[in-house]
């Protein structure tokens, strides 16, 4: 593999700025490197053609600087717009439908100086933490392909970690930033609420659960990448000022963390994953942090209610006229129908009282930062699955009754709009992945980045482990 694949997003361009490589010697080490593992893992989808690339990335080259990521190749998570690029959302019914227009963060990435080479696959409507879909089929973990990568941003999380890319964009509902972040070694964040705007269409007011963020190999990256996709827009209501570009100095020392664990015995967990996190709390309490286990500061039964209200009126209000269309239903997968019905179900003092909770959550939030600054959970309560299984049904003991309760330990950040680091964790059951949250107040994202920042300096763990070549490439669907 070509050496400049292993630099982060920072280093690349400082190298493409002072003339030691150029955007079209990226381009094409990139394209090899695409060339190489993604048949395997199937990460990048819609691949642009070659040629098209090599020519914008010399165009890059005469045009001299353009932004923070000028000359470097991204691909674009697919339930995004490109321009001149399909937006499938892994749906059977958009499928070969090309946009003719940047989404908002993609214009500002594009403006940056990035250059998009395809889409990363997601599952359909990114509902769902495992990366399947029947347009594109499914996303293999590098780690061991015979297992899921996680998602919704599952295609992201592998082209980071197999070095096809140096930062991604993702989005997070329910952990779509985090989980596969930590099943793929790298670091995924899910901004505070309004950091990001969405897309100046539609309801600006109502639905305010989902975000888009960033990925990367690095807490400095994902800073440099939320500096491009950050900032208001006029459009919308709810911004939030833009954030900095400038890398994230290291700054663990006297934090306080409170560690909920698996909120007080009420989420079940498979063996090993709370060890392994735990261990990773040692690194951040050697390096100066106050680590304090706290009971549940809020009931399971209470947030959970209100998360699944609240994301079935979300989702069902987004999918919904996708039934007009005659025969649509039987072409959208079980649990988009399951969403859609159950959003359609609720009155609107339904959605009232989970909005309810989400308020009384959010100030029960408040007050534990008031003690603490950052809190820590699990990005997931199950190590990576086999690929054939749709979702985990069972975890120890425990039966799940819907396709997402496997990943009720993202719901706390996700339901109050917190942001949320997800930092590699390190390596358990059969030298599987897994990662940990750092969730932070609202509006304190670059203490959170500065956190994650000295737990990277610490552990290094994408650098030090990647993935093993020889087995992605020995694997064949």
């Amino acid at each position: 593999m070509n050496d400049i694949l292993e630099l982060g997003a920072r280093d690349l361009t400082a190298q493409i700025a002072r003339g030691a490589v150029s955007c079209e010697e990226v381009m094409r080490a990139t394209l090899a490197r695409v060339d190489d593992v993604n048949d395997t893992l199937n990460a990048i989808v819609s691949l642009r053609n070659a040629d098209d690339l090599l020519s914008a990335a010399r165009r890059a080259d005469m045009a001299g600087e353009r932004g923070p990521l000028h000359g470097l190749p991204v691909a674009v998570k697919d339930l995004a717009d490109v321009r001149g690029l399909p937006t499938s959302q892994g749906s059977p019914l958009f499928a070969g439908q090309v946009a003719d227009h940047d989404d908002l963060h993609v214009a500002r990435m594009r403006a940056a100086g990035a250059i998009p080479v395809g889409k990363t696959n997601t599952p359909e409507f990114g509902l769902g933490s495992h990366t399947y879909n029947p347009v594109h089929g499914v996303t293999a973990n590098p780690y061991d392909t015979s297992l899921s990568c996680g998602g919704s941003s599952g295609g992201a999380a592998v082209a980071l970690a197999a070095r096809m890319l140096c930062v991604a964009d993702g989005s997070d509902m329910m952990g779509s930033l985090r989980n596969p972040a930590g099943w793929n070694n790298v670091y995924g964040m899910r901004p505070s609420w309004g950091l990001i705007p969405g897309e100046p269409e539609g309801d600006s007011f109502l639905q305010q659960l989902s975000t888009r963020g960033p990925m990367a190999r690095s807490p400095s990256d994902l800073a440099l990448l939320l500096h491009v996709m950050a900032g208001p827009d006029r459009r919308l209501p709810f911004a939030m000022p833009g954030f900095a570009a400038a890398a994230p100095e290291a700054d663990a020392d006297g934090a306080r963390i409170g560690w909920l664990g698996d909120w007080g015995g009420a989420l079940p967990f498979e063996p090993g994953i709370l060890d392994l996190c735990e261990r990773a709390l040692t690194v951040l309490a050697d390096l100066g942090c106050v680590i304090d286990p706290l009971p549940a500061p809020f009931g399971r039964d209470a947030l959970w209610e209100s998360w699944t209200v609240l994301r079935n009126w979300g989702v069902a209000a987004v999918l919904s006229p996708l039934l007009e269309e005659a025969g649509a239903a039987a072409r959208l997968k079980p649990e988009a129908l399951w969403e859609i019905k159950r959003g359609r179900a609720l009155s609107a003092m339904d959605v009232h009282a989970a909005s309810v909770t989400r308020s009384q959550w959010y100030r029960s939030a408040a007050a534990l930062f008031d003690r603490y600054d950052a809190l820590a959970l699990p990005t997931a309560q199950v190590w990576p699955f086999a690929l054939e299984k749709a979702w985990p049904d069972r975890i120890a003991g425990q039966d799940m009754d819907t396709y997402h309760r496997w990943m009720e330990v993202v719901i706390p950040a996700s339901l109050a709009g917190l942001p949320a680091v997800a930092v590699p964790a390190g390596f358990g059951i059969d030298g599987r992945p897994m990662g940990m949250q750092l969730i932070g107040r609202h509006g304190d994202d670059a203490r959170l980045l500065r956190l994650a920042e000295a737990f990277h300096d610490a552990t290094n763990w994408p650098q030090a482990h990647p993935p093993d070549d020889t087995a992605i490439r020995a694997y064949s669907r």
